[in-house]
């Protein structure tokens, strides 16, 4: 099994250093900038393979970059438009569909490259040797020394990973270097037996995160914090875009990324909490879950409580969590798998009976209609993720085929995708956390 994770390194350059790198990556950006209005003229061109017959001496004779690195800026700049492509084909389809009424203007003008970065190749860019690092730049290679997280410094010098990728970034607000560096790293393969502990974990935005597994160890991790930094962010921003002064626009300027760096930072503490040794964490599959919801009010129509909503509900970073939780799974021994989240906040895990009704006022109280069961809503929800990624083990178990959707179990590998996702919910309904209901249950005892 093979993971890979990115190693932030600074590099400590000398003054002529320091020249020699910002004159590669000003180089690299001007490229990018000049593929970019070349991929504009052929029709928005998206093809790299295109893009290089038609820029490749362009940029080594105007830009004096390096082979690999020519390559990369046609590279880079084709998946950019191809990003592109695929919002515009998004926005046809929501314009269609009656969700939106604007018309996404991205590929109306060539995108233009800002940031002072450079994609690099591994021996053929960039090598590690015993001095640090040997970059290349426009004058011939150069060695940097570099310092880092030490548990990336281990697995650099004792050779345990694989460098791939990296790339130049430069941070103009301590205007300092570093390299991003994409290192693979083998693990063994996960065997069902490995596996000593099965737990859920139900992602939210008033709990960032709520697990249990089926001994029924439970943890909770607040998002209040996250909630209130947003809101802070949000009023300072909308305080200087009022004020629309240089001073203003200085300071948004510092302000930008600290939000996205302060979830990332919380993201990452809950997400180390979460990813245990030995252990199967079953995450729920939220796929388009924002298109799945109700639609929103916006623009005019909404008032000042629903714009707050819609803000939170954007700035809600589940996806960021499950992918750290995911990597940091694998590095513990651990697999984390994603199973269907339909009605797991709205199942009683006793009885089994689902409504909406469940859940009053869609608060964080669970009251089963049925059983009169109560229990924290968000806990009920991770106790049902719990149970069906202990089935996930038990047909994992018993075919030897780790998969979330067994529709060959059920004999369903020659039927549409819905009806395969209707036999796994009713396998679902039939898990229990107690053993005293249902005479066909499969129970879990707490």
């Amino acid at each position: 099994m093979k993971q890979v994770i990115t190693a932030k390194l600074k590099l400590n350059l000398l003054t002529e250093q320091k020249t020699l790198l910002r004159e590669v990556s000003l180089a690299y950006r001007d490229a990018l900038n000049y593929v970019s209005q070349v991929a504009f003229d052929n029709n928005r061109t998206s093809s790299a393979n295109k893009l290089q017959k038609l820029a490749y001496y362009d940029i080594r004779d105007n830009f004096r970059l390096p082979a690999q690195m020519a390559c990369n800026v046609c590279r880079q700049v084709g998946a950019t438009y191809r990003t592109l492509w695929t919002k515009v084909k998004q926005n046809s389809q929501h314009r269609k569909q009656g969700k939106t009424k604007k018309r996404y203007k991205g590929l109306d003008k060539p995108p233009q490259f800002v940031s002072r970065t450079c994609n690099l190749n591994y021996g053929r860019d960039f090598s590690f040797v015993k001095e640090g690092i040997s970059l290349i730049t426009l004058q011939g290679r150069i060695k940097v020394s570099y310092s880092g997280y030490y548990k990336h410094l281990g697995l650099i010098k004792s050779g345990d990973a694989k460098a791939k990728g990296a790339k130049i970034y430069y941070t103009p607000s301590n205007k300092t270097y570093y390299l991003l560096v994409s290192l693979e790293i083998e693990k063994p393969d996960i065997e069902p037996a490995d596996i000593k502990r099965v737990s859920g974990v139900d992602v939210g935005q008033r709990y960032l995160a709520v697990e249990t597994d089926t001994k029924n160890q439970v943890s909770f991790y607040n998002g209040k914090s996250t909630i209130h930094k947003a809101n802070h962010y949000q009023r300072r921003r909308k305080s200087l875009q009022r004020k629309g002064t240089r001073s203003a626009k200085r300071r948004l300027k510092k302000l930008s990324g600290r939000e996205r760096r302060f979830r990332a930072d919380v993201n990452h503490q809950v997400s180390k909490k979460v990813a245990k040794s030995n252990s199967l964490i079953g995450l729920e599959d939220l796929t388009h879950i924002r298109e799945r919801t109700n639609p929103r009010r916006k623009g005019k129509k909404a008032s000042r409580k629903q714009k707050k909503a819609n803000r939170k509900q954007t700035s809600w970073s589940f996806a960021e969590l499950q992918s750290f939780i995911d990597y940091k799974a694998v590095l513990n021994d651990s697999l984390a798998i994603k199973v269907d989240a339909d009605y797991t906040s709205q199942s009683c895990p006793h009885c089994g009976h689902t409504s909406k009704g469940n859940r009053p006022n869609k608060g964080l109280t669970f009251h089963c209609e049925n059983c009169g069961f109560d229990l924290h809503a968000d806990l009920v929800g991770a106790r049902n993720i719990a149970m069906r990624t202990l089935l996930v083990r038990q047909d994992w178990a018993s075919t030897g085929s780790l998969s979330a959707c067994p529709d060959d179990l059920s004999g369903l590998s020659d039927v549409s995708s819905d009806e395969a996702k209707a036999m796994r919910l009713s396998r679902f309904m039939e898990l229990r956390w107690t053993a005293e209901t249902s005479p066909n249950h499969i129970a879990f005892s707490d």
